[in-house]
């Protein structure tokens, strides 16, 4: 029997799928979740998992160390599961309650509560966990090595590494919402034109042009933009054609791992293109099972 996978809107926008370096996630209808790539830390591990309304994956560049990854969910009532890598505390999510969207970043695990206030575990080095003093945060997004939310006044607040100015957000207004990726933060406004701050040799910052977006999902080096008429546009890095989404169509959630991309139909099937050396684009099977 094929997995179904469900069409509606998730939590924090884009909380249906997630990528990783190497390995994708879909929540389906009835709160199961599937997997699909490299699970040799075991952030593949979901089949186990039930009620669940989002899901993230701990995404980062592409590097001799950064194999391993993790994977969380979201539960219907409020509590978090996560599976795989550990090496940080970054699955250590058993006694969060009260959460309403999640998102995970290498080594790094957020959790947004309904009071607007934001959780989190993992790797503190470079200060991607100082998110003890965020107030009214309505998003939230994990990058490699730093986080970023969104207040409910459209403002942005970012902690972390800030080598390439990722973390430049301060004078953002008007956003709906953020994605962050290896070293750069874009952001998504509400009049469906989308900001960016950090690394711009890939070219993922270059968005300046773009309107009539509806979601933005960051990648290691490069950054997808869903429009408001289900087509789908992306720039940066291209090496393993994690671009090469022009030609998609009918979409309705998107996802950018490290170099692939997938998104989802709306007749419930999923697409992937992009580095698929691990099995994470191996997602033909993944439909609504009619």
């Amino acid at each position: 029997m094929r997995a179904t996978v469900d069409e509606r809107n998730g939590v924090n926008g884009m909380a249906l799928l997630a990528a990783g370096r190497r390995h994708s996630l879909a929540c389906r209808g009835d709160g199961t979740v599937l997997a699909c790539g490299d699970g040799r830390a075991g952030e593949c591990d979901v089949g186990g998992w039930s009620d669940v309304v989002a899901v993230a994956a701990g995404n980062v560049h592409a590097g001799r160390n950064t194999g391993r990854s993790h994977t969380v969910g979201l539960r219907a009532d409020g509590t978090v599961v996560a599976t795989g890598w550990n090496g940080d505390g970054q699955t250590d999510v058993a006694g969060w309650t009260a959460i309403a969207a999640v998102a995970a970043g290498w080594r790094t695990t957020l959790g947004l509560r309904g009071d607007g206030t934001v959780v989190a575990g993992g790797r503190r080095r470079e200060g991607q966990c100082d998110v003890d003093a965020w107030r009214e945060i309505v998003w939230i997004a994990a990058g490699d090595w730093h986080s970023v939310g969104v207040r409910a006044d459209g403002s942005a607040c970012a902690t972390g590494n800030n080598a390439r100015g990722q973390c430049d957000v301060g004078l953002w207004r008007h956003l709906t919402a953020v994605s962050a990726g290896h070293l750069h933060t874009v952001g998504l406004r509400r009049d469906g034109m989308v900001v960016a701050a950090g690394d711009r040799r890939s070219g993922a910052c270059d968005v300046e042009d773009w309107r009539d977006v509806s979601a933005v999902a960051a990648g290691s080096r490069h950054t997808v933009a869903l429009y408001a008429d289900g087509t789908v546009h992306a720039v940066g890095d291209n090496d393993f054609g994690q671009c090469d989404v022009h030609e998609w169509k009918n979409i309705t959630a998107i996802a950018a791992g490290s170099a692939h991309t997938i998104g989802l139909r709306v007749d419930g099937t999923v697409v992937a293109t992009g580095a698929d050396t691990d099995g994470q684009c191996d997602v033909a099977d993944w439909d609504r099972g009619d």
